[in-house]
This record gives C-alpha cells, sequence and structure tokens, in this order.
C-alpha cells in the first residue's frame, strides 16, 4: 500500500496544477449546486417498527385533516399574578392576540382559549395556532408576524410566550467554529514555526469542509436531511481535515530535514503518514456508517453524510496537500529551521523524557491511568437517555418561558400529552382503563375517524416528558391496555415517540458496539499484524466511551459546573447522543491508534528492539499528536459555547473523549502495556501472518534505495523490490 501511495504523492506533487484545478472545480461544482438545487433541512424523527410511529401512520391514514404535514405554535398567555385573563382588559388583549395570530403568513388555523385551554384558575391559556408548512418552510414573514403578536399582548399587560415546532429554527451555532479554527491556527503555527506550515492544515481543512457542507446541501434536494448533519460534518470536517493534513505535513517536514529532495519528501510523507491517514480515515468512516444497523433514518442520514466529509478530507490530505508542497517551495520549513540542524528523535525532547518516564514504572502507570478512568467513569452508571424538549432551553428563551408558564397553571404532564390510538369498537372501555392507570392526570373526550373504525384521545401524565416517572406510566398504559376487548390500543405523542425512539437505540448499542469493534479489530490486525496491539486499543477505547459517559452524566444530569459551561438546565442525555459519541470517539482513538503505533512499529520493524522502538516512535510523533490532540479539544471545546443545547452536549463529550484518550490512554497507558509485553506485543501466529495481505503501513520497503527524483515532466522510476 506504500509504494501506491508514494506513487499518488508523487504524482501530486509533480501534477499540482491540474491537482488544485480538479479540486476548485469540486468546489465550484458543488456549492454551485447546493445554491441552486439545494432542499430544506428537516427536524423529524421517526422510529419503524415501534408502537408509537405506527400509531402514527394510523393517524395519518384515519386522521389526513390532522396531519397536513404542518408546524404548531404554542402560544401561552398569562394574566398578572392574582389576575385572571376573563377581565375585560384582559379578555380583549386575548382577543387582540388571536385576531393577529390568525391574520399571519402561513398560519391555516387558530384554536381559541376554551375551558380545557385555560388553567383552572383562570390565570393562564394556551391558544394552538397551527401553520400549513412545515418549520423549516416559514418565511422570516411568519416568524416576524408571531413575534409581532406576542409583543402586542405583551404591551397590553399580558404574559406572552411561545414554544412548539414552529419556533424552533436551525440549531445556533454561535461563534463555535471561529473559536476552533482560531485555536488551531496558533496551535499549528506554534507546532510548525512557518505561516505556510500552519495554514496548508487549515487551507485544506476548509476546503474540504465547504465540499461536504455543499454536497450535503445538493443531496438534501432528494433526501430528507437533518439540520444536525450539517453541524456534525462542521465539526469533524474540521478536526479531522485538520489533524490529517498535519501528520503528513510533519511527516514531509521531518523527510525534508533527512536531506530528500521536495517531490521525494512529499512522496514518502503519502506513502507513511498518509498510510496512517487512510487507515485512520476508515475506523471512522466504519463507525459512523455503522449507524445504519441503529435502523433510524435521523441517525443513518448523520452517519452517512459524516462519513462522506471523513472520506472527502482523506482524499484531500492525500492529493491536494502534496500538490499544495509543491506550490509552497522552501518556505514550509521556517526560516529558524532552515538555519539550524534538524532536530532528531534521539533528542531529550519533551515527548521523550516523558515516554522515559511512563516505561520507567509501566505498571504504576497502566493502574494509576486504568484507576483514573474507572473512577471518572462512575456516574455513567446513571446513565438516563430522552430527547430535549423546551423544558431544557435557556431559561431566557421564549419557549422555556412558555414550558414552565404550562408547567404552573396545568401541571408538569401538560407539556408532554399522549396519544392513545383505539382500531376498535369500544373506545370508551379504553378510555376508561386508561383514566384508572396510576400517573395519569386526565384523559380527553374520544374522538372518531370519519370511517368510525378508528378513535383517538388523549392522556395528560402527572409527570413531565423526561421524567422517569412518565415511561412507567406510559408502560403502564400499554400493559393495561393490552387485553381490553375495545380493540388493537397503541399510545404515541412526541413523548411516547421520545421513549420508544430511546429503547430502541439503547437497544442497538450492543450490536453497534460489537460491530464497529469487529471490523476494525480486523482492520487493525492487518494494520499492525499483531493480536494483542488491536486487543490493547479496543479496550484502551472501552476506558475512553466510560470516562466521557460519565463526564457527560456529571455535567447534564447532575448539574456539576452548569454554571460555568453555560448549560441551562439538567435533563437526560439526548437519546441518539450515546451512540453517536461511541461511533465518532472510536474513529478518533483509532486515529491516535494508529498515528502513534505506526512509528513504533516503523522502528521495531527497522531493527529497534521493543523498548527502543516505544521510545524512538513516541518521540518521532508525541509533538504532533500532542498538537492534533490540542485542535481536536479546541475545535469540540469551541462548540459548547453554542446556546443550543444539542451542540453543546456533543461538544463536551468529544472534546472529553479527546482529551482522555489522546493523553490518558494513548499517550500513557498505551506505551506501558506495550513495554509490559515486550516482544510479544508483535507476535501474530505463522498461519495468520501468511494468510494476512502485507499492506507495507510503516513504508519499509521505502527503505529500499529509492531512484533520484524524477524531472518535473518525466514519470517516476519504479520502486525496487526488496529481496524476501
Amino acid at each position: 500500500m506504500a509504494q501506491y501511495l508514494y506513487r499518488l504523492g508523487l504524482l501530486a506533487f509533480r501534477r499540482r496544477r491540474l491537482v488544485l484545478v480538479g479540486w476548485l472545480l469540486a468546489l465550484g461544482l458543488t456549492v454551485g449546486g447546493s445554491m441552486l438545487f439545494a432542499g430544506t433541512p428537516t427536524n423529524g424523527l421517526e422510529v419503524p417498527g415501534t408502537e408509537a410511529q405506527q400509531a402514527i401512520e394510523t393517524l395519518q391514514r384515519e386522521f389526513p385533516q390532522a396531519d397536513a404535514g404542518g408546524s404548531e405554535a404554542q402560544v401561552v398567555v398569562a394574566a398578572a399574578e392574582g389576575g385572571t385573563l376573563t377581565t375585560p382588559a384582559n379578555a380583549a388583549a386575548v382577543t387582540g392576540l388571536i385576531g393577529r395570530l390568525g391574520a399571519a403568513p402561513q398560519v391555516s388555523a387558530v384554536t381559541p382559549l376554551d375551558e380545557r385551554s385555560t388553567s383552572p384558575d383562570g390565570r393562564i391559556g394556551i391558544i394552538e395556532v397551527t401553520y400549513g408548512v412545515r418549520g423549516d418552510d416559514l418565511t422570516p414573514a411568519a416568524r416576524d408576524a408571531l413575534t409581532a403578536a406576542l409583543d402586542g399582548a405583551r404591551a397590553a399587560g399580558l404574559t406572552a410566550e411561545a414554544g412548539g415546532d414552529a419556533v424552533e429554527g436551525e440549531l445556533a451555532m454561535g461563534n463555535a467554529e471561529i473559536i476552533g479554527v482560531v485555536v488551531a491556527a496558533l496551535v499549528l503555527l506554534v507546532t510548525f514555526g512557518s505561516l505556510v506550515a500552519a495554514g496548508l492544515p487549515l487551507l485544506t481543512a476548509i476546503l474540504g469542509v465547504v465540499i461536504g457542507f455543499s454536497s450535503i446541501a445538493l443531496v438534501s434536494a432528494v433526501v430528507d436531511m437533518p439540520s444536525a448533519v450539517s453541524t456534525l460534518a462542521l465539526m469533524l470536517g474540521l478536526a479531522v481535515g485538520i489533524d490529517y493534513a498535519l501528520f503528513i505535513t510533519s511527516r514531509y517536514r521531518a523527510e525534508l530535514a533527512r536531506g530528500h529532495e521536495r517531490q521525494e519528501a512529499a512522496g514518502r510523507a503519502v506513502a507513511t503518514a498518509g498510510s496512517a491517514v487512510v487507515f485512520a480515515g476508515l475506523t471512522v468512516i466504519i463507525a459512523l456508517v455503522g449507524l445504519m444497523v441503529v435502523n433510524v433514518p435521523f441517525l443513518t442520514v448523520m452517519g452517512l453524510g459524516s462519513a462522506g466529509v471523513v472520506a472527502i478530507a482523506v482524499l484531500m490530505a492525500l492529493t491536494l496537500l502534496p500538490a499544495m508542497f509543491g506550490f509552497a517551495g522552501p518556505r514550509i520549513v521556517g526560516r529558524r529551521a532552515r538555519r539550524t540542524p534538524a532536530a532528531t528523535t534521539t533528542g531529550n525532547t519533551a515527548g521523550r523524557r516523558w515516554v522515559s518516564l511512563v516505561l520507567r514504572r509501566p505498571l504504576i502507570a497502566v493502574v494509576t491511568g486504568v484507576a483514573v478512568l474507572g473512577l471518572a467513569a462512575v456516574p455513567a452508571l446513571d446513565l438516563r437517555l430522552g430527547l430535549p424538549d423546551d423544558g431544557m432551553a435557556a431559561a431566557d428563551s421564549s419557549p422555556r418561558k412558555a414550558y414552565d408558564l404550562v408547567a404552573e397553571g396545568f401541571g408538569a404532564g401538560y407539556n408532554g400529552p399522549l396519544t392513545v390510538v383505539v382500531d376498535g369498537p369500544d373506545v370508551n372501555a379504553v378510555s376508561a382503563t386508561v383514566a384508572a392507570v396510576p400517573g395519569v392526570a386526565s384523559v380527553s373526550p374520544p374522538r372518531s375517524s370519519d370511517t368510525g373504525t378508528v378513535s383517538i384521545f388523549q392522556v395528560v401524565p402527572t409527570t413531565g416528558p423526561n421524567d422517569p416517572v412518565t415511561t412507567d406510566t406510559v408502560e403502564a398504559i400499554r400493559t393495561a391496555t393490552a387485553g381490553v376487548p375495545g380493540g388493537d390500543v397503541s399510545v404515541t405523542g412526541l413523548t411516547a415517540v421520545n421513549i420508544d425512539a430511546s429503547a430502541t437505540i439503547s437497544d442497538s448499542l450492543l450490536p453497534y458496539l460489537a460491530l464497529i469493534v469487529g471490523l476494525a479489530f480486523l482492520l487493525l490486525l492487518v494494520v499492525f499484524r499483531s493480536v494483542l496491539v488491536p486487543v490493547k486499543a479496543t479496550l484502551g477505547f472501552l476506558l475512553t466511551v466510560g470516562a466521557t459517559f460519565g463526564v457527560m452524566v456529571a455535567v447534564f444530569q447532575w448539574g456539576w459546573l452548569n454554571g460555568l459551561l453555560g448549560v441551562p438546565a439538567t435533563g437526560p442525555i439526548v437519546s441518539m447522543m450515546p451512540i453517536f459519541i461511541i461511533g465518532i470517539t472510536f474513529g478518533l482513538a483509532m486515529d491516535y491508534e494508529v498515528f502513534l503505533v505506526t512509528r513504533m512499529r516503523e522502528e521495531y520493524v527497522a531493527g529497534a528492539g521493543p523498548r527502543h522502538a516505544i521510545v524512538d516512535g513516541f518521540s518521532a510523533s508525541a509533538r504532533v499528536v500532542t498538537a492534533a490532540a490540542i485542535i481536536m479539544i479546541s475545535i469540540f471545546s469551541g462548540f459548547m459555547l453554542a446556546p443550543d443545547l444539542q451542540i453543546k452536549m456533543p461538544g463536551l463529550g468529544l472534546a472529553t473523549a479527546v482529551l482522555v484518550d489522546a493523553f490518558l490512554v494513548r499517550m500513557t497507558i498505551v506505551p506501558a502495556v506495550l513495554a509490559l509485553l515486550g516482544r510479544s506485543a508483535w507476535w501474530l501466529p505463522a498461519w495468520l501472518d501468511r494468510a494476512l495481505p502485507d499492506l507495507d503501513v510503516e513504508g519499509s520497503k521505502l527503505r529500499t534505495p529509492v531512484p533520484a527524483a524524477a524531472p518535473a515532466d518525466e514519470e517516476p522510476a519504479p520502486i525496487a523490490e526488496p529481496a524476501r
């Protein structure tokens, strides 16, 4: 494999103008196409095969008038403390509000206040506003009209707030990506000491993200694309794009320092560091594509879209980057480095001092590292899954204020009503059974479809949507109605959909974990030609995941450091977050495993003893791996500053995962374990050695004398095969 990548690096360097034009053409086509044909992002959640989803499909068939595909806004009004909405002044203000809402663009219906939608004390009321389009398709004029209607009610002396899917916009990013890029630029500048060398990884990563973004927008014209895909693509694209380019650029400079001509150095950098990039990228792609096993369309599209962005980052690192080396010339090396002799891995660098310290007492390093990670993982035992609602929004936002007003006036359960669908004749018997279930606050009168075969009624629980008691209530309703002779009974509604989605994703965690670990184990087996190294890599990943989940539970469920991190409220972990964190963390963990251990194996294959191979390989890669980890942590941490919890949560999770995995697992526990294993770390049964393909990830075949670099207008000479 190293030979093919070597030739690819030489070709990209020599034909750099053609490579650059090709990527610029791809940029123009994708950006132009997305501007002309991009679809509208969606935020719907479908979980095929669940009871709640089947009930929704029944409602769409039997009550088509209730499923016009439109969005809803729940406008909540409240009189001053001690007052009611029925006083002449307040009643006039409510009437004016309803009139303004009904006259707003894209509004199809407004449900006025009645006895059921007014709190028992008469102070708080709920006005349901139905739009003729999805929330993603609401025009700025429609949103402005809703805001103006609320402002008018406030001016008349009422408290007026709004929630619902019509109010939810795209995920708020804040300045997350800008902060991450700025920090990455500073780290690259310090690492390389050259503006040109620091700029190339940023340039290729940003171009890759733009192409990936535009491709996702283009695909959204024919596929429903969740808005979260773009956020994930930005987060991952920047992180892996910069890191992959960083590793190849660092190796290119090292090859230059060894005296190779620029073209030869580019070929060797792509052959060696590029091999690690290919396999690191493959592990990330495997983890993301593996999300298909969960059978949740939302996660499938997120995984495939993000995998495409990672694939683009790999391709750019292997082709555009060596082409840019050709344009950069000698400026890729800073002036100070050009004036002074090149540093070698035998110097007393910080990386060498650290790994020597670890190897002095490897058993203590392993035990201490595992103990720290185990302690950090303890809160994960209390992991609860759910989906965010307005109760977890920022305290000063209108949806959160509306949520709190509803809970105050009607009870917490009114924010998450359930819908019971009865496909049978005796709906009254079912209604009576449900009303007697503990945890049910009220049951509405049943309503039948036009055919008369299906009826529905609403159930208000006594507890809120994300309260664990509500999950028990839903299960109790399903159990109580299973034997009722009234017909086929199912429970749906947003709360029930969330509960079923969380259960489906939880049940998929182990199969998903087994899939990605199994495939990656085979991949690492081929890369390292060792049985124990992939096992060690997998166990280290499990330690990372446990500690990451522990930190997330402590912050988002228990409320630790909430004020410092800007978390508005405690609540369950978003249901798709664990499987998403597992997938991406596994890919990133294998990145550092591949980048660090391939350099160690490279030294070992070259003839160094096990201990010297660890020290020299670690010393050669520690500086660049540290820089890569700091860049990833910075990018992910930047997303923690976003106001939206759905962005803040993966930001914290991934930043924690990289911090733990890079510095505790890969740079402390891994060299210690390899030292304890000695030569057996690289053991491979003879029959398996013969069966596995020799991909030469370390580039050992390149140690055979390579002909001088060919002139720019000639093909490179073939590489001589080493004697076997």
